[in-house]
């Protein structure tokens, strides 16, 4: 599987005329090489991948992360470097780009402090852009992949309802959190051993909870905390986050009320959203353009009185945000294999409401792999 990306990445950088690659995102990292779980740049210290068009692929990691690295990365050499000791991370990286005229780097994931050695080390070369080779290379699943998405599916279902099921009168909000979290891990444990043979991949969710409750529920991306919720309030929770199996990722999120909708004027907001989501279904299949899911959405949205939403969705796998982007101007024609989040939403001013969803773009539709119940009778709990 790495040894195909690998081809498939140097197949494409001899089309642009890249002789050398250096790969320092980490999903990127992962994703060709199975290397994953290191410190990376948070600590200041830099991972690079270095792939030739030509010639043994070599990955520079620091020592203290080596046994991992010997033991997950499918690369040829590996350069292992000290902090503090020669000239660390730098030291194979004049070697790795003597007589590349064209050298392909990912601009905005390249730290600062590699991006500025580099550009000491290419004077006479010039400098390409990697990242969309491997953002197109990304787009389509494997069937390996796709079964990593169900399976990442079956876990953001088991968080939903035990999210759904500790929401309550009288609950802090950081008790839903602890019940999503063991749902999550527990099922992605029985997955992992029933389906995986990666002893070293953690079955434990992590991300810290998405949702809102009450007066903060505009607050889109709040965290939970010790705020105690009352009957009558609306509560939003979002996996986006959390819902990481075996590194893919996806998009799922739910509103509830807490025995009754308290303001009424609540019930006709959610209501639009769930119709935006219900109209970007309709528009969702092979053969369309990722904008014009987006406009099906906005068009429901703005139809019945509301701002110009944000984008209806997005594609997810090893990163959170892949390509296509279900946005305006966003013209990449969805294809099966294609794994998209798809929300509908609606924000007023003291309320926000927000269903969303992931699928599997199919040769004739989709195939939905979050399952919650989304009517308005169904999310009153």
């Amino acid at each position: 599987m790495y040894d195909a990306r690998m081809n498939a990445l140097r197949a494409r950088m001899k089309t642009a005329g890249i002789d050398v690659a250096l790969i320092t995102d980490d999903d990127n990292v992962y994703y060709l090489t199975g290397y994953y779980d290191y410190l990376h740049m948070e600590f200041g210290r830099p991972t690079i991948l270095v792939v030739p068009r030509e010639g043994d692929t070599l990955l520079i990691t620091p020592v203290i992360d080596l046994v991992m690295a010997e033991a997950a990365a499918k690369v040829d050499r590996i350069a292992a470097w000290n902090d503090g000791a020669g000239d660390e991370w730098r030291a194979e990286l004049p070697a790795a780009l003597r007589g590349a005229t064209r050298v392909g780097i990912e601009p905005d994931q390249m730290p600062p402090l590699v991006r500025g050695y580099v550009d000491t080390l290419v004077e006479g070369a010039t400098l390409g852009n990697v990242t969309p080779l491997l953002a197109d290379m990304r787009m389509i699943k494997t069937p390996q992949e796709l079964q990593l998405a169900r399976h990442a599916g079956e876990v953001a279902t088991a968080m939903m309802a035990a999210g759904r099921a500790a929401i309550g009168a009288g609950v802090a909000e950081f008790e839903v959190a602890l019940a999503t979290t063991e749902a999550g891990t527990r099922t992605a444990a029985a997955l992992l051993a029933a389906h995986y043979d990666d002893a070293d991949m953690s079955p434990n969710t992590h991300f810290l909870q998405i949702m809102a409750s009450g007066p903060e529920i505009t607050k889109t991306h709040h965290r939970a905390s010790t705020r105690v919720m009352q009957r009558g309030e609306p509560v939003f929770l979002c996996f986006c986050g959390m819902t990481n199996f075996h590194r893919f990722k996806l998009g799922f999120d739910r509103t509830f009320w807490i025995g009754e909708i308290a303001d009424k004027s609540q019930a006709a907001v959610y209501e639009v959203a769930l119709a935006s989501q219900q109209a970007a279904l309709a528009a969702l299949r092979p053969g369309v353009s990722a904008e014009s899911v987006h406009a099906a959405y906005g068009e429901v949205i703005q139809g019945a009185g509301y701002d110009y939403p944000f984008r209806c969705g997005r594609a997810t796998g090893y990163s959170f945000l892949e390509k296509p982007q279900l946005v305006t101007g966003d013209s990449t024609i969805l294809q099966p294999g294609m794994v998209l989040a798809v929300d509908g939403s609606v924000s007023v001013a003291d309320f926000r409401a927000q269903v969303g969803d992931s699928f599997i773009i199919t040769e004739d539709g989709y195939e939905q792999i979050t399952e919650h119940p989304k009517t308005i009778e169904d999310v009153i709990l």
